[in-house]
């Protein structure tokens, strides 16, 4: 339970990406700090400036969901972003480097100097300018109970480190994702002097924040195996969730087909070219179900060749980036929703945000991923699929055909129930003034 407060507690949130940012990284602090004011919580945000912030996508209708009163103190920042898309005449890069494709000589060279020049990302350049405006706070006589930094970028992690430093003030810090641990590290390269230093400063940030968040349990665990001396207790799996709020309107799956829909970025990492395979083979063998699929958002060049070697592509619509409630609509307007894991190495706690507005939208999911993973479990736990692994090509044709059976009765396919309540984006914030609470 949280510790009673005569006043509201004042917690300073540092983050990055705050609208109009758009994509999934802006998700989980805007939606916290949009109902922590329903848990006497009184949050600030620092953040970038919008024309100076270089976001791989902007949602302009982001901004709607700032609540009024809130205080967002926005700053200049330092990045080398401009060179490299003068270099390279190419966009800023998506985690992971989505929308790279496949890397040439000069990619390799800058992903080189990125990961040995700009450690521990090249958004470090925004600490300065973020670490002044809290100062200028702080000089003033304000007080703040707790500060939040949520990362990636895990450089923002460092604001927290240096401000426990300074002024000893509570800190937690917010993991979305792995950090030198997240699959896409290697195409870094790293030099051993490059990867010691980012590791220290994982450490660091580990063992000198009084509270660590965490998306998932197996990124628990993994921190936890790192570091075993640290308590348990000290990390918090406080998952992404779904804003009720974003699922007013009303499911209304086509009755002329059965669609499959993936929602955000997916490349040839995932490992989804064997499902296409089971849906093409589901296809021919129920003519009179006419499957569709539907990617909005970002799909990688090689993918979209998998797509066209199955030969989905005439049954496959691509749409661009959307604004989030537009991608909420395309959930609705569905049969099944896609989402895959990336098959790389310690994947089990890879949990993407999507998938809980997956289960708002109540519709049965094909997850394509590891068996006991925390994306199974969750599923399971919920009642809305289970994890397709990768080279069964058995169970994902045997999915399919009951979908495919069952779309013939009835074209819609919406679950009866599903057990998702506990990730509302309040109810999570309620989670997160608790443990702020905690800390006093």
């Amino acid at each position: 339970m949280p510790v009673p407060l005569s006043r509201p507690l004042r917690l300073l949130v540092i983050t990055y990406y705050w609208p109009p940012s758009g994509g999934a990284g802006v998700q989980r602090c805007l939606k916290f700090v949009k109902h922590l004011g329903h848990f006497n919580v009184e949050p600030t945000v620092i953040t970038v400036d919008a024309d100076q912030g270089t976001y791989p996508v902007r949602d302009e209708s982001l901004q709607a969901e700032v609540p009024a009163g809130v205080r967002v103190i926005r700053t200049k920042t330092s990045e080398p972003f401009e060179s490299y898309k003068k270099l390279t005449g190419r966009a800023v890069p998506y985690g992971g480097f989505a929308n790279e494709g496949k890397p040439g000589l000069m990619q390799k060279a800058l992903r080189f100097v990125r990961g040995n020049l700009f450690i521990p990302d090249p958004r470090r350049g925004w600490n300065r300018h973020a670490l002044a405006a809290v100062e200028k706070l702080l000089a003033a006589g304000e007080q703040f109970d707790a500060v939040l930094t949520s990362s990636p970028p895990h450089s923002t992690q460092l604001i927290g480190l240096e401000l426990k430093k300074r002024h000893g003030l509570r800190w937690l810090a917010d993991m979305r994702d792995p950090w030198t641990d997240i699959y896409y590290y290697k195409d870094l390269h790293h030099t051993p002097l490059a990867s010691w230093l980012d590791a220290r400063y994982e450490c660091q940030v580990l063992t000198q924040a009084d509270a660590v968040l965490v998306t998932s349990p197996e990124t628990k665990r993994l921190f936890l195996a790192k570091l075993p001396e640290l308590p348990s207790a000290k990390f918090h799996v406080l998952p992404n969730g779904y804003d009720e709020s974003d699922f007013k309107g009303a499911s209304c799956p086509p009755a002329d087909c059965l669609r499959i829909t993936h929602t955000g970025t997916i490349t040839e990492l995932y490992h989804i070219d064997n499902l296409l395979k089971a849906v093409t083979t589901c296809a021919a063998a129920h003519p009179e179900v006419p499957f569709r699929l539907r990617f909005v958002g970002q799909v990688s060049a090689q993918l979209r060749g998998q797509i066209e070697q199955a030969g989905l592509l005439p049954i496959t619509e691509f749409i661009a980036f959307v604004p989030h409630d537009k991608s909420v609509e395309y959930l609705l307007e569905s049969s099944v929703l896609l989402m895959a894991i990336p098959d790389v190495p310690r994947n089990f706690g890879i949990l993407p945000g999507k998938v809980f507005e997956y289960l708002a939208a109540n519709k049965p999911i094909l997850c394509v991923g590891p068996a006991g993973s925390d994306a199974d479990n969750l599923l399971q736990e919920c009642g809305a699929g289970q994890a397709l692994p990768y080279a069964d090509t058995a169970l994902m044709q045997q999915t399919l055909d009951a979908l495919a059976i069952q779309w013939r009765s009835n074209p819609n396919l919406d679950l009866p129930a599903v057990s998702h309540s506990r990730y509302s984006r309040r109810g999570l914030a309620g989670e997160l003034a608790s443990i702020a609470a905690a800390l006093q």
